[in-house]
């Protein structure tokens, strides 16, 4: 009597491991897109990133640094008008595929004084609504082009 339940046992086993190889090997490949406005970074720079990398619905953007559209030059004026001109580019690099400042879930801040935390947090705050998104920071020394602040972030196309 133990024999056939044994056997039947073994059978669905087996079927249940095929079953599963088949569907590992099935895995399905997510789209990557790198993109690039030309709207922030100058096209000649031929710089070694992408402005941002489209993963399915999440939108990473590289770092952004407080330059002039177009330009590899920081705006005049410090932290503060740095700190402005980072999220106006952040701003008009979502926008440039398709994202607002409300799809973003997560910032990285990176400061060159960190004494210049709560300068930069005045603008910052300007650009969100509560709930703030995730955000982490930590003081950097040798930013790109002298810059004072970077931020990096990564947004989200919310379901409606």
């Amino acid at each position: 009597m133990k024999l056939p339940i044994l056997k039947s046992s073994l059978f669905i086993l087996l079927g249940l491991l095929s079953l599963n190889c088949t569907q590992s090997e099935k895995k399905e490949r997510v789209e990557i897109k790198h993109l690039d406005s030309g709207k922030i970074l100058p096209e000649e720079a031929d710089l070694p990133f992408s402005e941002a990398v489209l993963v399915d619905n999440t939108l990473y953007l590289s770092g952004q640094i407080g330059i002039i559209p177009g330009t590899l030059t920081l705006v005049e004026g410090g932290i503060g008008a740095e700190s402005k001109q980072v999220m106006e580019n952040i701003k008009t690099t979502l926008e440039a595929h398709d994202f607002n400042m409300n799809d973003i879930l997560k910032c990285t801040i990176m400061i060159d004084d960190i004494s210049q935390w709560s300068s930069f947090n005045e603008i910052y705050k300007t650009y969100f609504e509560e709930p703030y998104p995730a955000r982490s920071a930590f003081g950097a020394d040798g930013l790109a082009l002298g810059a004072a602040i970077e931020v990096e972030c990564i947004a989200v196309l919310k379901s409606d």
